[in-house]
């Protein structure tokens, strides 16, 4: 199983390791701020959301949790809430406890007022939203959800109308594909940088999103390949067995 952009392009696809290197090589060797591919993320993830909208604006919801995917999770809620959005903000631990750039994110939201709501309300608030943007756990899984994220997955399965997951579905193995406890399932998935080897079969429409990594940082994994964005900044993705 492979993907591809519509056109017929071939995409690789990385294990969560392989990303996890990618993100470091940024970082430390090209000088990428975690900052600035957080804010590609989460505009591009706005923006995904404003797609499935059709230009309707209303009451959406971000599940957060507390790193990158969070982070980005958090920025989508600023440009929401930029353009008029009601936003709903539930995180799945004290606000305190976030580190780094997804504690800056949240810094910014509430300097601009919008404050995390409370878990207890987040069943009804998502039955009150249009969308709900799941940011809670990404390519960093281990084990089956505990705790509140588990929570929160829970509540989504069963109170949101529609579903659009970060990179990958909270509670997918990025790597394999496996679900070891509960998992969202979303109506699309915004996979990040180079789909995850573990999205093969994964439920809804698959979309791909740049967030600014030259190509030259795959080259130090081995992984060559002709860009395939074309004029956009996120696709959508196509599967097929050869």
């Amino acid at each position: 199983m492979v993907f591809r952009t519509e056109e017929g392009i071939v995409v690789p696809a990385v294990t969560a390791e392989q990303m996890r290197e990618v993100d470091r090589i940024a970082v430390e060797e090209f000088g990428l701020g975690i900052l600035q591919m957080m804010e590609n993320a989460g505009r591009n993830l706005a923006e995904n959301m404003l797609d499935m909208l059709d230009g309707v604006r209303g009451e959406v919801m971000v599940l957060a949790g507390a790193g990158g995917n969070g982070g980005g999770g958090l920025c989508c809620a600023r440009h929401l809430h930029n353009r008029g959005f009601k936003v709903w903000v539930v995180l799945d631990r004290d606000p305190r406890m976030l580190r780094g750039a997804a504690a800056n994110q949240l810094n910014v939201l509430q300097a601009a007022g919008l404050q995390p709501a409370d878990p207890t309300e987040a069943s009804e608030l998502m039955r009150r939203s249009q969308i709900v943007v799941d940011a809670l756990i990404g390519y960093s899984l281990r084990g089956a959800p505990q705790g509140k994220a588990a929570e929160l997955i829970d509540l989504c399965n069963q109170y949101a109308a529609r579903v659009l997951s970060l990179d990958v579905p909270s509670g997918l193995d990025a790597t394999t594909g496996a679900t070891p406890g509960l998992v969202v399932r979303p109506e699309r998935t915004l996979t990040l940088a180079l789909p995850k080897t573990g999205l093969t079969d994964v439920e809804g429409e698959l979309y791909l999103a740049d967030i600014g990594i030259p190509l030259e940082v795959y080259h130090r994994l081995g992984l060559s390949f002709e860009p395939f964005l074309g004029k956009c900044y996120w696709i959508r993705l196509e599967q097929s067995n050869h």
